[in-house]
């Protein structure tokens, strides 16, 4: 009773009503609702403050910036939406608001679009080494359909490519990746697909910023070759999987493509069926099948890990976990 009388308390108020409605289309700045709102940026401030202190808002930083969105926690969450959906659609002050969130949406694609211009050859190259990523795609969709995933986290996000693929198959989903950069490009993306059950954050992958347990589904995409410690890696996202949850982990196999570690930053030139087995297993995983998707000269491989005990039914009626093999079979 005491929590949502405080949700209402906060929300009583016409900016902070505003404000809940325009997080509800996407994680906005201090600096967005400021120029939104049409108000001073103190001002704005406290009313986000209120409205975080009720549960109605959460707050992530990301270096000098902190970015709000819905709360995730299901009171929270659920009587923002509730309040939200009462405003009429045709309130011209919430139709203005929108508008004006909409000329920053397309200036965030605008900025992400020339990061990408400027990053997309290099990217295309080493996409042509390598087997077609629609068939990964299709391989990691499968999986996630038929999993009764709520919670997924997408480890080194990049351009939000996995969080797209698997939004319209759970609950939510959130990307961490440490370059500000690609979270823009993320951002943007889903913005444009309007995917407000995904989200983004600034987050090392050495050290996630959540409880133990969390995620039904945790994916590596074409990250691990980058790390130095690639079993650390492993370890911490295991930490954070429930019982019964799957890890999903898709490389390169071992090749010989110097250049990729001369010229591209990689770490590792693939990973053995064995390595990776024993990463999972170091972990807490018991390891399952290997798929290979053959190119030249790399070769894609999906490992899959799956944390032993019982998942809780938090999803009724939707289908039991699908192995890797019956994903792509």
């Amino acid at each position: 009773m005491d929590d949502l009388l405080h949700g209402l308390k906060a929300a009583a108020e016409p900016t902070r009503l505003r404000i809940l409605s325009l997080c509800a289309h996407g994680e906005l700045t201090v600096s967005d609702l400021v120029r939104i709102l049409g108000q001073s940026q103190p001002r704005v401030s406290r009313h986000l403050r209120l409205l975080v202190e009720a549960g109605l808002l959460e707050r992530n930083q990301e270096g000098n910036w902190a970015w709000y969105r819905l709360a995730e926690r299901a009171g929270g969450n659920d009587l923002a939406r509730l309040l939200i959906d009462l405003i009429p659609p045709e309130d011209p002050i919430q139709t203005l608001d929108l508008m004006r969130l909409e000329d920053i949406k397309v200036e965030r694609a605008r900025e992400a679009e020339e990061y990408f211009r400027r990053n997309a050859a290099e990217w295309s190259q080493i996409r042509a080494l390598h087997a077609d990523m629609e068939d990964v795609d299709e391989a990691l969709r499968r999986l996630v359909e038929r999993a009764p995933v709520r919670e997924l986290l997408d480890i080194g996000t990049g351009t939000g490519r996995v969080l797209e693929m698997a939004a319209p198959s759970v609950d939510s989903a959130v990307g961490i990746d440490l370059s500000r950069e690609m979270l823009a490009v993320a951002r943007a993306n889903l913005d444009k697909a309007g995917l407000r059950n995904c989200q983004v954050r600034h987050a090392d992958m050495y050290q996630l910023p959540f409880e133990d347990g969390r995620f039904d589904a945790v994916t590596l995409h074409l990250v691990l070759h980058y790390a130095e410690q690639p079993g650390r890696v492993i370890a911490e996202a295991a930490r954070v999987l429930a019982p019964g949850g799957h890890m999903i982990v898709v490389d390169f196999a071992p090749h010989s493509m110097t250049a990729l570690i001369d010229d591209h930053a990689h770490r590792w030139p693939g990973f053995s069926n064995a390595d990776m087995r024993r990463y999972l297993r170091d972990a807490g995983l018991v390891a399952e099948d290997v798929v290979r998707l053959e190119g030249s000269p790399l070769t894609v491989c999906l490992w899959a890990g799956r944390r032993t005990g019982v998942r809780k039914n938090r999803n009724p009626g939707r289908r039991k976990p699908a192995t890797l093999a019956e994903v792509t079979s």
